[in-house]
C-alpha cells in the first residue's frame, strides 16, 4: 500500500508541483495551504480535481490550524507516513532595515511553522515506530549571505532542527532529511509571491548607494545563473519522491539538490560530517 503524505505549502511553487508528483507516482497526497477558500481556492479546486490528492486547510502560524488539520487527517487516515515541511516565505533588507515583526512574521512561517508541524505528526508516528519527515531549507544553509540575513538565519534553524532530531528520533526509526535547494524559478524568487522585507526604508538609504548596488549585482547574477543551469523547480519534487522511495535507514541527512553548487555543496556537508565527528570525539575522551 501507498504512503500518505502531508505536505505544508502547496498552493504554488515547489509544494504544488511535489504534490502532483507523487500523487502521479501512486502516494496519498495530503495538500496543505492557507485559504482553500479564500485567495487559494483556484489552486485547491485545481489540485483537488487530481487523482490521490485531498486538500486541507493550514496555516503552519496558527497552533490551532495545524492541531486541527493533522488531527482530521490522522483520524481519517490512521496515519501519516511522510510529511514534508516546504511552506515558507522569502525576504530580502538590510539587516538594520528589519524590524523585530517582521523578522518574527518571518520566523513563525519558516521556524516556528515547522516545529509545530513536527509536534503535531510525531506522536502518530512514535506510535508506530516508522515515519519520514522531509524539511526544505535552503542551498545557503551551510553559510549565509548580505541582504537576507533574516531568511537565512530562519533556515539555518531548520538545519539544526533536523540534525538534531535525526539523532533524538532514531529509537522510533523517524527518519529527517534537509533538501537543500538552489535558486529556482519559483513565485518566491520571481516576486509573484509576496516577501517578507525589510521594512525600515530610512535606515536603507544610510547604507546606499552601495547596499542597493550590491544588492542588485547580486540578483542579477542569480537571475542569470538560473538561466544557465536551467533550474526547474520540478528537480526538488523529483528528488522529494527519490528520497520517499528509498530504503529506510538509508537516507541521507542532507540532500541537497543545486546545481548552482557544482558539487561543493555536498563537499561541504561530507567536511562539516568528518569535523563533526571529530569535535564528538574530543566531547568523549
Amino acid at each position: 500500500m501507498k504512503k500518505t503524505v502531508f505536505i505544508t505549502g502547496t498552493s504554488t511553487g515547489f509544494g504544488k508541483l511535489t504534490a502532483v508528483t507523487l500523487a502521479k507516482a501512486g502516494y496519498t497526497v495530503i495538500a496543505g495551504m492557507r485559504g482553500i477558500s479564500g485567495k487559494n481556492e483556484t489552486a485547491a479546486k485545481e489540485l483537488e480535481s487530481l487523482p490521490n490528492i485531498e486538500v486541507v486547510e493550514i496555516d503552519v502560524t496558527d497552533d490551532h490550524s495545524v492541531t486541527n488539520a493533522f488531527e482530521n487527517v490522522l483520524r481519517k487516515h490512521g496515519k501519516i507516513d511522510v510529511l514534508v515541511n516546504n511552506a515558507a516565505v522569502s525576504g530580502s533588507g538590510l539587516l538594520e532595515a528589519y524590524s523585530l515583526d517582521k523578522i518574527r512574521q518571518m520566523f513563525e512561517v519558516n521556524f516556528y511553522g515547522v516545529i509545530r508541524t513536527y509536534q503535531a505528526v510525531l506522536p502518530s508516528m512514535r506510535e508506530h515506530k516508522n515515519g519520514l519527515i522531509i524539511n526544505i531549507t535552503s542551498g545557503a544553509s551551510a553559510h549565509t549571505s548580505p541582504f537576507m540575513i533574516p531568511y537565512f538565519a530562519s533556515k539555518f534553524g531548520v538545519e539544526s532542527i533536523t540534525e538534531g532530531l535525526q539523532d533524538e528520533l532514531k529509537q522510533f526509526n523517524i527518519e529527517n532529511v534537509a533538501i537543500q535547494p538552489g535558486v529556482y524559478p519559483t513565485e518566491m524568487n520571481t516576486g509573484a509571491k509576496a516577501g517578507v522585507n525589510a521594512d525600515k526604508p530610512e535606515i536603507g538609504k544610510e547604507y546606499d548607494p552601495i547596499a542597493t548596488e550590491q544588492f542588485n549585482a547580486v540578483g542579477a547574477a542569480l537571475f542569470g545563473k538560473m538561466k544557465e543551469f536551467n533550474m526547474n523547480p520540478q528537480t526538488i519534487a523529483d528528488g522529494i519522491l527519490e528520497l520517499i522511495e528509498m530504503k529506510d535507514g538509508s537516507r541521507p541527512l542532507r540532500f541537497p539538490l543545486d546545481a548552482f553548487a557544482q558539487g561543493t555543496d555536498l563537499e561541504f556537508i561530507n567536511a562539516r560530517a568528518e569535523m563533526k565527528a571529530k569535535w564528538l570525539a574530543k566531547y568523549s575522551e
